[in-house]
């Protein structure tokens, strides 16, 4: 029996050596980015909506390039953390611009989130281009990288616009993730949630 309750909690351990914080956002309030790179425009939109009654509006403003919208930023990360992104796009022209993507660059500075430490690239794919279809990509950190900045990355032409809704990022609970809209997301631990009763 004594071996048994050792093999539950060396389990119980594990798991919570390992707890991720999941966190959800849905520009259901006033707040669009946190920052970009290039000439884009972020506004909130109440059509089209994926969930609830707005989306982010991202209108291209540049006339050339591929700007990038700053959506989310995690710091704190260790080498062979891994850290997932999703949002859902919107555009309605099929294998043509406009069109956008998850991307991600390093940021090893964790109290400015425009210093660039090198690309951490993203999801190849542009979406089909007939609605609103999930975007998702996973990130391992390496080479001592501790933060990164979660971009909506557009591929289009001035005046073009996309839209985004219902961002998921899932992350270490040793890192801290930034969301538009917050200064920093608090760190949940299986030792916080204890603590609270």
């Amino acid at each position: 029996m004594k071996s048994v309750f050792i093999v539950i909690l060396i389990l119980a351990t594990s798991q919570i050596a390992f707890a991720d914080i999941t966190e959800n956002y849905g520009w259901e309030d006033t707040d669009t980015i946190l920052g970009n790179y290039g000439d884009i425009i972020a506004t909130i939109a109440t059509d089209p909506v994926h969930s609830g009654s707005q989306s982010l509006r991202l209108e291209d403003a540049a006339a050339s390039g591929t700007p990038q919208a700053f959506v989310a930023w995690v710091v704190g990360l260790q080498n062979g953390d891994e850290v997932t992104g999703s949002f859902w796009r919107n555009d309605t022209t099929p294998g043509a611009p406009p069109s956008c993507r998850i991307w991600g660059h390093w940021n090893d500075d964790p109290v400015d989130i425009n210093v660039y430490s090198g690309s951490a690239s993203g999801q190849s794919d542009y979406g089909p281009g007939t609605g609103w279809d999930e975007a998702t990509y996973t990130w391992i950190a390496a080479d001592d990288h501790t933060g990164l900045v979660i971009e909506c990355r557009t591929y289009s032409s001035a005046g073009d616009i996309v839209w985004i809704d219902d961002m998921t990022i899932v992350a270490p609970d040793h890192a801290t993730i930034y969301i538009p809209g917050t200064v920093a997301v608090e760190n949940r631990t299986w030792a916080d949630i204890k603590a609270a009763f």
